[in-house]
């Protein structure tokens, strides 16, 4: 795994920067996800996909231009169903996003892990989702009790996921 020379930092820098900051601006993400992808550190401006059980939306998103930023897919915690294969994370990294945080779960570990993108998630399940073209797009979601807003900026690397109203430096 590799990090993304664009995001040098450290997310427990940011949260001892931050450890007193009530304002809402900076939260930090349960410790829940999994890192997968190829890429071991990722941050970005925030796009969001609000689907349950059909990755449809998702499928569009990414195989858009992603121009650096994250996409966050609020599956609503799921694990029936994979929202993010190893398709969809080879069209991240085609497409230029920089990281995929998934609220569910993805699925083809050896295809993501190739895959030159960052990608967090709850775990892995193989079966696929239906396609029902239901979703929203880039609305504020609540991911693990923590709401992230489109234009937000994530950051995640090993340590964890934090996310900030505005561009942090590490």
């Amino acid at each position: 795994m590799t990090t993304s020379s664009a995001c040098a930092f450290s997310t427990c820098d940011f949260c001892d920067a931050h450890k007193g900051d009530d304002s809402g601006a900076f939260r930090v993400l349960p410790p829940v996800f999994q890192h997968f992808g190829g890429v071991a550190a990722f941050c970005g401006p925030v796009s969001t996909v609000q689907c349950f059980e059909d990755n449809s939306l998702v499928k569009a998103a990414l195989d858009a231009p992603g121009q650096g930023r994250v996409l966050v897919i609020d599956g609503g915690g799921s694990l029936r169903r994979a929202l993010v294969g190893g398709n969809l994370a080879a069209a991240a990294a085609r497409n230029g996003w920089a990281g995929v945080v998934v609220d569910g779960c993805v699925r083809d570990l050896a295809e993501i892990n190739a895959a030159a993108v960052g990608i967090r998630a709850l775990g892995l399940m193989p079966m696929p989702t239906e396609k029902r073209n239901t979703g929203l797009r880039d609305v504020a979601v609540r991911i693990q009790g923590v709401w992230i807003r489109p234009g937000d900026w994530l950051y995640a690397d090993a340590d964890g996921v934090v996310v900030s109203a505005r561009p942090l430096h590490g």
